[in-house]
Formats: C-alpha cells, structure tokens, sequence
C-alpha cells in the first residue's frame, strides 16, 4: 500500500466508509445547521440586522416611508448621472424624480446592452428578489425587475431596491425562495465589489459596481 492508499483508507475509516469501494455513510455525517433563524421574515428586528450588515460593508442604506419617498430618494442619489439602465419591467414610479439631464436606458430582452454600452451608462437601478439579514446580503435572480446579471456587474453604481417583506433572517431561509426557480441566475451582494492585496489595501470596484445605495422600501 501506498502511502496516498494509507491516507485515503484513513480518511474513508473517519467517514464511516469501505476502505475497499470508497463509499461513505453519508447518514453518518451530522448535519445540524440552522434552517431557520429567530428572526421573524420582514420583521423590524430582521431589517435592523441587515441594516447593519450593510452599513458594515460599506454600503450606503435609505429608508423610504412610501413608494414616493422611494422616487425622491432615486432621484437624489442620480442628480449628477447623465444616464441609468434600468430592467425591462421595474416600477416606473421609482424613476419619477429623476431629472431632465438623466436618460433613462431600457435593458429591453430583445435588444440587450452589449459591455461596452454598458460601461458608458453612469448607474443602474433595479428591485431585488431577498435579502439575507444574518449576512447583509442581496440576491438577485433575473426576475424582469431585476434583469440581467450584467447591467448589476458593469455599471460602477448600483441603485438597489429592497422591499421590508423580502427581508429573511438566514441564508436557508433565501436559498428556499430562490428554489423555487433553479434555471435563474443568480447574483448574491454583499456591499460593493471590493477586494483586498496581501498588505489589506481594500480596492473597491474591481470587478463590480464601486457604489453600492439600498434603497429599503414598503411592502407593495
């Protein structure tokens, strides 16, 4: 035997395993992670959680009140943008403050905006479909108010709106939701791009937006 058998035989021994097939007892393995957290889905503890998960990555969180306030606070955020790609199907309503300067770039289906278009767009706004407070991370899934994984990832702001009652406590309880449409891609925030070299200098937008605003909104 060699020793790459003996370690292997090892490590199948642990596993509760034949040494000769290399089977394991899988229902041996414990398997005790939380399926759920404390946190009521949508609840005020919930939305504080992620609050503060977001803030810590360094990304910029709103509260609106209303849809109107939702308008207010888009337009606000893109007053110096000359321009924004938006979903096929995102609530229109959120764009009613935008200025006269800012042009509104539609990311129809059959007429997507290539990389390069897309990197002359100043920002992006799009709903989301969960967010995850024990991680202060968003999912999104492609859905038409969130459109494709693309205009999220080129544009260097990122305009996000949350509403209250997508907010669950833990990532089992966002992974059950997004199963319900396993074919859509997915694109999971946690803050702005950012990375970090061997000395800890964090580089933000590297391979992503640099500006992450989340825009948490009323239940519809």
């Amino acid at each position: 035997m060699s020793a790459r058998d003996d370690v292997l035989a090892r490590v199948r021994a642990a596993l509760g395993g034949s040494t000769t097939t290399g089977s394991a007892a899988s229902g041996s393995v414990p398997r005790a992670y939380r399926e759920r957290g404390d946190l009521a889905p949508g609840s005020p503890e919930a939305v504080d959680v992620l609050v503060d998960r977001l803030v810590d990555y360094r990304a910029h969180v709103h509260v609106a009140a209303t849809p109107g306030e939702v308008a207010a606070i888009v337009g606000d955020l893109l007053a110096d943008a000359t321009s924004v790609v938006v979903p096929p199907e995102l609530d229109t309503a959120w764009l009613g403050a935008l200025g006269a300067g800012t042009a509104v770039v539609p990311d129809a289906r059959d007429d997507p905006r290539t990389p390069d278009k897309l990197d002359q767009v100043d920002a992006v706004v799009t709903a989301a479909r969960v967010a995850i407070a024990d991680t202060g991370t968003i999912v999104l899934d492609g859905e038409p108010d969130q459109g494709r994984r693309a205009i999220t990832l080129v544009p260097d702001l990122h305009v996000c709106v949350v509403r209250t009652d997508q907010v669950v406590g833990t990532v089992p309880e966002a992974v059950r939701l997004l199963a319900a449409h396993p074919e859509r891609p997915q694109t999971w925030i946690s803050g702005p791009s950012a990375t970090s070299d061997i000395e800890l200098s964090r580089v933000e937008g590297v391979h992503g937006p640099r500006t992450l605003h989340v825009i948490l909104a009323p239940p519809r």
